[in-house]
């Protein structure tokens, strides 16, 4: 059982303000000061220039140094804040318009952050008005080639930072004859609810971007769940991911490129997940200019 103390709070409370992350972070900076001189390098410090991993964290005697405590607590913190903190809807709209993007916002069945932490079962679902929104944009606009499905997962802050950005990578390159349909903004979502809105708007793909399970050195890293035929019912098997889409892990235009040819194969071969596997990269090289050797 985790004892009460100052870096940590239930859940419920207000883990949105981030008041847990602040706490941490400036007691750091008072304490860690008083111990730099008995911190002992580790060697491999100079590596931890290339990763965010918790490697070489040095030690004081036995224990660790009492900054990186206070690092992990403020990790943890931040992880715990991106699970509970709201989809901004309003601020998505604004920036999809402002981008081209027509979007529409349902909900899933699960009424709130309780219901859905609890039922994921509710998560998979639209509820029922959300469904009358998705049936009348397909009589105005149906079969497009894509859809995407933007819902907040277990960190919205990974949709606020990364969705609309990647979104515009995948309208650089994907092929012109695609037609892109209407956005649609899930709140409360899990992956399998994109399966439900394909099928309303009688998409040939979905591609579900969603916040990812938060770790302690990535609160923001958002997943993209592809599926053939979307339907009511499709299993894991049946999705293409990709994953750690981020600053710090696999970029927008590498994501972007793997994503257009996952959907180009999976409407050539109509099928998508275990069955399609990604070799854009073997492309990628296939395609490079060879480099002249000096004579």
């Amino acid at each position: 059982m985790v004892e009460k103390n100052e870096y940590y709070r239930p859940s419920g409370t207000d883990a949105a303000s981030g008041s847990d992350a602040s706490s941490v972070a400036s007691h750091a900076q008072t304490v860690a000061g008083s111990e730099l001189s008995s911190v002992v390098a580790d060697p491999w410090q100079q590596l931890r220039q290339f990763t965010q991993a918790r490697i070489a964290l040095g030690r004081v005697g036995t224990s660790l140094p009492t900054e990186e405590v206070l690092n992990f607590g403020y990790a943890h913190a931040m992880a715990r804040d991106a699970v509970h903190l709201p989809l901004d809807v309003d601020m998505l709209e604004r920036e999809c318009a402002t981008a081209g993007w027509t979007v529409v916002h349902v909900q899933s069945r699960a009424a709130d952050r309780t219901s859905y932490l609890l039922r994921p079962d509710l998560g998979r679902r639209v509820d029922a008005a959300g469904l009358e929104k998705l049936q009348s944009i397909k009589s105005q606009h149906p079969q497009p080639d894509l859809v995407f499905v933007v819902g907040d997962g277990l960190s919205a802050l990974a949709i606020h930072k990364h969705a609309i950005p990647l979104m515009a990578e995948v309208r650089r390159s994907a092929p012109v004859e695609w037609q892109l349909g209407t956005v649609v903004m899930a709140s409360q979502a899990r992956v399998a609810i994109g399966d439900e809105i394909g099928e309303a708007l009688g998409a040939r793909v979905v591609a579900v971007l969603i916040g990812e399970r938060p770790g302690l050195s990535s609160p923001d890293s958002l997943g993209i769940y592809l599926t053939y035929d979307p339907k009511v019912g499709r299993n894991d098997a049946e999705r293409n991911c990709i994953s750690n889409v981020r600053l710090e892990g696999l970029s927008y235009a590498v994501a972007a490129k793997k994503l257009v040819w996952l959907a180009q194969q999976a409407m050539r071969l109509q099928l998508s997940g275990v069955d399609l596997k990604d070799e854009s990269d073997m492309v990628q090289i296939a395609d490079a200019t060879p480099l002249s050797l000096p004579s």
